[in-house]
This record gives C-alpha cells, structure tokens and sequence, in this order.
C-alpha cells in the first residue's frame, strides 16, 4: 500500500460541508465514491480538518492509502476527470506511511472575505456588510487574538473537545480591491472559531466594542462575552503546513 497526498480546492456553496453525513452532499463523499471507482472497493479518506455547510478551500489536504501502481501525479488528472467541477485536485503526491493529514498539522491558515457593498455574482463567496467601518480599530482588535489563548469566548458553547487553548501566530487585516480580507494562521482552530472572531472584529469596527475588549473576552472564557458568528460562505482553508516552525 502507497500513502497519497492531495492538495484539493473546492466551492462550498452546494455542500453540507466536508465530512459525510446522512443528509446532504458532502465533499469526502465525492471524493470518495471517485476513488471507489477507480479502485473497484471503498478507499477511506483523511482530512486536515472539516468544513462546515458552505464553506471553501483553497488547500485542503488530504490522505489515503492505495494499492494502484500508477505514479502519485496521475490522481490529479484522473480524479479531476470524474469530480464535480466545483471539486479540483491540485496537487498529489506520494508520502511516508507516516503522514497524517490531520494529525501531522502544525499550522493553519483561514481567510474570511467580506464585501461593503452587494454583488450578486459573489454573493456565495464574501459576506456582505453594508454598514461603515474602522480598519485600525479592526486591526488593533486583530493583534490582540495573536499568542497563545483559551479561545473558550470565542468557540461554541458544546465544543467537542475539552482543551480550548490556541496558538495564533498571525492575524491581519488586509484590503484587495473591494473586499476587506481577515487572515488567520494559527496551530489549529476550534469549532467556529474564526467565525466567531470575525463576527466580533466586524462588531468592533462597527464600534459595538473596543479593540481592548478583545481582551476582556478571552479572559471570560465566556462565549456570550464575544460577539456574533459571520455567516459561512466567506471563510477559506486556505493552507494547511506540515513542516515544524520554531
């Protein structure tokens, strides 16, 4: 058995997320009916992470074993020929039986995509906030979620783990052409997590909070101390890295 590495973008916009489900299309699910034909028995597949209902990403990755002979890139143009067009293979490559797409992460990277005024052609992949807003009030509120945290305030309140405690090693604010863009790169992220920080950002440019409550809410470790959680359809996966960073 080989162990293959993809690199995979995908639209999110008529999924019920990544991972399969009872109800609901789901990226694994295409991916792995693909390769179930191209193998003639099931291949179970493993992500660096799962995305929710409309949600995008540039570079998911993913693994799985196979005992086909052909050379790893072949899988970009096979796969390619039988997904959906709003699934694209990238890049495969053949690793170690050691790798691990989700466990072997070490850092993470997430962009969230908002507009200021409507577009009905992008509506799916930005939110839309119409109302005025302060930059380096965003920014500032933005440095202070950088370090390591108990991001409890800006999680659900029934995570599925226990230890909420995050490393975010960037966090920026950035303006290309007519979207406002929130880049995260982080060890790891926790449900909603990035969501709920854009949410709030948004609210602190907005002047519903000052950059320092940001503050204020991380030590509450209280998620109705944090604010809203922004819509799906404008966060990315963007990069998922696997080399060790000091």
């Amino acid at each position: 058995m080989r162990r293959i590495k993809l690199i995979v973008a995908y639209d999110g916009t008529h999924y019920a997320g990544y991972q399969v489900q009872p109800n609901g299309n789901t990226i694994q699910a295409e991916i792995e009916s693909v390769l179930a034909r191209m193998h003639r028995h099931p291949v179970k597949i493993v992500a660096s992470g799962r995305t929710d209902a409309r949600v995008h990403a540039l570079g998911q990755v993913i693994h799985f074993d196979t005992s086909l002979e052909m050379p790893a890139e072949r899988f970009v143009k096979a796969l390619n020929a039988m997904l959906p067009d709003d699934i694209l293979v990238k890049q495969a490559e053949e690793m170690d039986d050691t790798f691990h797409a989700r466990y072997g992460a070490k850092r993470k990277e997430y962009r969230y995509h908002i507009r200021q005024t409507e577009d009905p052609f992008r509506r799916h992949y930005a939110a839309t906030v119409t109302y005025k807003l302060s930059l380096e009030a965003m920014r500032q509120a933005m440095e202070r979620l950088i370090g390591t945290h108990d991001f409890t305030s800006f999680s659900v309140t029934k995570a599925e783990v226990e230890d909420r405690v995050r490393t975010i090693y960037e966090a920026e604010v950035l303006e290309m052409g007519d979207e406002i863009i929130f880049r995260f790169v982080g060890s790891g992220f926790l449900y909603n997590q990035v969501r709920i920080m854009v949410g709030t950002v948004i609210e602190v440019g907005r002047g519903k909070y000052q950059p320092k409550d940001i503050t204020h809410m991380l030590e509450a470790k209280d998620r109705r101390m944090a604010g809203i959680t922004a819509p799906p359809h404008g966060l990315y996966l963007w990069n998922v890295d696997y080399e060790k960073v000091d």
